[in-house]
């Protein structure tokens, strides 16, 4: 880090300076001091710079690498085994029993996020075109959007690119987003705080979105042949939550891509419950925090057991 002066008129400007490479892209993250600051004065902002710059530095440091690690032998065949032991095979699925699915997971999906249509109402908007008296007609919308998504990815030969990110988005969003289909913008940052203020997650920054989605792409066609689909799905899914592209919407933007990794592999789609909403943003957490799969893993085996009472 060093100190830049610049002189504006009369005056001395001061800045704290840090670039760094990234690919073969260079970041520059400067913090400004003041203006004609005495050398003690200088001193103390510049120490209180260095932490806010080292803060955003860390923030950059998201999904540098996936995995950070590359799993053992014994991991890959213990998620092997999990998968062989599924309850559900995606060959058991008929046309009704995805309709069903589609309903569960336009259901589920868009009340994780804070829709107010419960599962009776969307099975009349998606098979009846009939519209609840009194509810959003954005929630309404959307779950058009999402029933529709599901049926894209079901078609789609692509597993994972910024052009199916992108169409998934507008898909879901085209009706009730002005910005469906488009990435945040410079100075579109995503902090989620909760009821107490506290910062629980914070996107990447704006100027890295596209640089980590095509990190993401990349390491997908590295490991789709070496891992298996659950740690696949389960490492797109968390990583795209990380970057948070979206202003809004990544969560179904992300639950949908998740299924859409698991059905290139031949294995049934998921829905995440409603009411294990808590024990999903858990699982969150710890891989962003410890880049554990674990908890991703042990939820995406729970949802099956329950999909199997219903489509089995």
């Amino acid at each position: 880090m060093h100190i830049e002066k610049r002189k504006v008129g009369k005056q001395t400007k001061y800045y704290l300076a840090h670039s760094f490479r990234e690919g073969k892209r260079v970041h520059k993250l400067r913090k400004f001091l003041g203006a004609d600051l005495k050398s003690s004065l200088l001193k103390e902002r510049k120490a209180k710079a260095q932490e806010l710059i080292l803060e955003e530095i860390n923030r950059y440091s998201i999904i540098k690498d996936p995995l950070q690690y590359e799993l053992s032998r014994e991991d890959l065949e213990e998620i092997k085994k999990i998968e062989e032991s599924l309850p559900i095979k995606i060959s058991h699925l008929s046309e009704e029993q995805w309709q069903a699915f589609s309903e569960l997971f336009t259901y589920n999906t868009n009340a994780i996020e804070g829709s107010e249509l419960n599962s009776v109402e969307v099975k009349e908007v998606l098979e009846e075109d009939k519209w609840p008296k009194e509810k959003s007609k954005q929630d309404i919308a959307e779950a058009y959007g999402v029933d529709e998504a599901i049926k894209c990815i079901r078609n789609t030969k692509e597993a994972i690119s910024i052009d199916l990110i992108k169409e998934i988005h507008l898909i879901v969003f085209k009706n009730t987003k002005n910005f469906a289909g488009q990435f945040r913008k410079p100075g579109e940052e995503v902090v989620v705080r909760n009821r107490l203020g506290e910062i629980m997650h914070e996107g990447a920054p704006q100027s890295r979105i596209l640089f980590l989605l095509k990190e993401l792409i990349e390491w997908y066609q590295i490991k789709k042949n070496k891992y298996p689909a659950l740690i696949l799905a389960a490492v797109v899914h968390n990583q795209f939550e990380n970057i948070h592209p979206f202003r809004d919407g990544n969560g179904r933007v992300g639950r949908i891509l998740l299924n859409n990794i698991l059905l290139k592999h031949n294995l049934p789609p998921i829905s995440i419950d409603l009411k294990n909403r808590a024990e999903y943003y858990r699982s969150l957490q710890v891989y962003q925090k410890k880049h554990d799969l674990r908890p991703t893993i042990d939820l995406f085996v729970k949802e099956y057991k329950a999909l199997k009472k219903i489509v089995g």
